[in-house]
């Protein structure tokens, strides 16, 4: 139970960071949409180079975020030693990367459409290596448990971001997408800074062996986190290879870009869990009763995405004025990359057997496996479908993933997963659903209001069945029976 409580905790702190500064971000999309005309396809293109630069971001970070917990908690290492050790294969990773970049830059911009504006390429190249470069020690201090420094930072970075993009947007009247690029760069370079003094702090030390360890289990990580971003980011990429019209490419996919902003709350509730889960189960897996504790979390999770999906669902007559109006077309595919996402978070919480027991290669096959069938229905449906099978994709590729992964751990490592609970919030979700979109008729409060009235009655049912308001901390003394 004081393992749930810190969990509960940290989530709060890395959902405040992840949550309110992912709300904030939002004040960037209409900010955008409205700034950058659907036509001009520039908030597509925005889309496109962000999704190269989230999967050159896995590549440089090599898995060694996960890795550092993984040898951080053996008492054989160092944290110390462990840290040097991680910064040393990222900073070497990221130097080569810059290199090939900059001495091959026209033929890199030419073969991904970018001829006209290598600068984009340059830009972003050198932000995705400082990232990388932090990525490290915001990993050392979830080990250390410093959520409140962590959650800082990753806010100072998000108030600048958005200072700076109403000052050039709305002050300036700058309109180009070449803006969000610099933008990102003054910020990503300004927080780096931070970490200087942290740095100094190490006591740096190289070891050989534990280099060896370290990367024999971290190279399957790195194809999971391949085959995992490329779940998440590769319609963006293919969209504008494949669709049948070039120019309308980009307009289209920057349709698809706003409206995902929506269903990225989703994203949000997995990466804050994700925070605080990962080093409690490192530290967790020596304890007795790890696998009810794995099992509790995952039902916990589950509950509280799926009502995060209701009421992104019921009060869409409200969210889709997060974007401009002329991007509003593309707002029915929310839900389904909602359930994507849904599919991803409970992926990861399957994940940690084949990681606790040094087995990430069945990681690595899953998502091999998911992103196959990801890259089948994109390549296959956009030219036809276009944006619905990016959505699409996104199910069937996390959803292989998914099935395979809890099928071979229950065989290999089981962990007793409450499925008939799991099963049964599924399907009243999927009913309360249906139920919201016979009220798509209405008049939009009357709509809201039906709406509102489905998911209370969804969060009464978790309390009565599994979160009593008197178990809750705090305020829970004021329901208990006397």
């Amino acid at each position: 139970m004081a393992n749930l409580k810190s969990l509960a905790k940290d989530t709060a702190i890395y959902g405040l960071s992840s949550i309110v500064g992912r709300f904030l971000n939002y004040l960037l999309v209409p900010l955008y949409t409205h700034y950058m005309p659907k036509d001009s396809g520039d908030y597509g293109v925005s889309t496109n180079v962000y999704a190269y630069t989230a999967l050159i971001l896995v590549l440089l970070t090599f898995g060694m975020e996960t890795t550092l917990f993984r040898f951080a908690n053996d008492d054989r290492s160092k944290p110390d030693t462990v840290f040097s050790t991680a910064m040393a294969v990222v900073a070497s990773l990221t130097a080569v990367f810059l290199l090939l970049l900059f001495g091959f830059i026209t033929s890199v911009s030419s073969a991904i459409g970018y001829a006209a504006h290598p600068d984009y390429l340059l830009m972003m190249g050198v932000v995705v290596a400082l990232d990388a470069l932090q990525a490290i020690p915001f990993s050392f201090l979830r080990f250390q448990k410093r959520a409140i420094r962590f959650a800082s930072l990753k806010l100072l970075f998000i108030f600048l971001n958005i200072f700076l993009n109403v000052f050039w947007f709305v002050i300036l009247g700058k309109t180009s997408v070449f803006y969000v690029f610099f933008i990102n760069l003054l910020c990503t370079g300004f927080i780096t800074l931070f970490f200087i003094p942290d740095l100094f702090r190490i006591h740096w030390r190289f070891d050989s062996q534990l280099l060896r360890q370290m990367l024999s289990y971290s190279w399957p990580i790195l194809i999971l986190g391949i085959a995992g971003i490329l779940n998440q980011v590769a319609d963006k990429i293919i969209f504008p290879l494949v669709y049948p019209d070039q120019a309308e490419a980009n307009v289209q996919l920057g349709i698809y870009g706003s409206c995902v902003k929506i269903a990225m709350i989703m994203a949000m509730i997995t990466q804050a869990f994700r925070y605080a889960y990962e080093p409690i189960v490192f530290a967790k897996s020596k304890d007795a009763d790890k696998t009810e504790y794995y099992a509790a979390a995952m039902k916990y999770f589950l509950i509280f995405t799926l009502l995060a999906f209701l009421c992104v669902v019921g009060w869409m007559p409200v969210l889709q004025y997060i974007i401009g109006a002329d991007y509003r077309e593309g707002l029915g595919v929310v839900p389904v990359v909602m359930a994507a996402e849904i599919m991803m978070g409970v992926y990861f919480n399957l994940s940690f057997w084949y990681k606790l027991i040094d087995k990430t290669i069945y990681g690595a096959w899953f998502s091999l496996a998911g992103c196959l069938v990801l890259f089948a229905v994109n390549i296959l449906f956009i030219p036809e479908y276009g944006y619905w099978a990016c959505a699409w994709g996104g199910v069937a590729g996390y959803g292989t993933a998914m099935m395979l992964s809890y099928v071979v751990g229950q065989i290999k490592n089981p962990i007793p997963y409450p499925m008939k609970d799991i099963i049964v919030y599924v399907a009243i979700t999927a009913v309360l659903t249906f139920m919201m979109y016979l009220t798509a008729s209405l008049p939009a409060w009357a709509q809201l209001s039906g709406n509102t009235l489905l998911i209370i009655c969804f969060l009464v049912l978790i309390i009565k069945r599994d979160l009593p308001l008197s178990g809750l901390p705090v305020i829970g003394r004021y329901f208990r029976k006397k």
